[in-house]
């Protein structure tokens, strides 16, 4: 299972990168893509939708189960990978780059988020 090592990661098992301006790239880890088996739908939020923390902000539909994502912390969307419309086996094949889900601009202070070595030791 791959964790980077230059990523914050939440116990729901999502994973976040922090860009340069300020918002924050989000999908699922390897290790919830890897429980969900093959992905075949991805339904995302919309551009600017407002998102309180805890508020289901995608659902990843596999041959096994839905899954929900959920906001680790309350803002904007600012962006959306569109391209999960006609790809979304992308998260099962590249979840921390071409698989990746929204971008968050958050509206308060990010709570304290697991690094990989503490992600690590939540999936053994």
């Amino acid at each position: 299972m791959h964790i980077p090592d230059d990523l914050v990661y939440t116990e729901e098992h999502e994973w976040l990168r922090q860009g340069a301006d300020g918002a924050y790239r989000l999908g699922i880890t390897d290790y919830a893509q890897d429980q969900l088996g093959d992905i075949v739908y991805v339904d995302l939020p919309e551009v600017g939708a407002a998102l309180e923390q805890g508020a289901i902000i995608a659902e990843v539909e596999s041959t096994k189960s839905v899954g929900e994502v959920y906001a680790p912390v309350s803002g904007t969307v600012t962006a959306v990978n569109g391209a999960l419309d006609d790809a979304p086996e992308a998260v099962n094949t590249d979840p921390y780059g071409e698989g990746w889900l929204i971008e968050l601009r958050p509206a308060e202070e990010l709570p304290g988020f697991l690094d990989a070595n503490s992600y690590r030791t939540l999936t053994e």
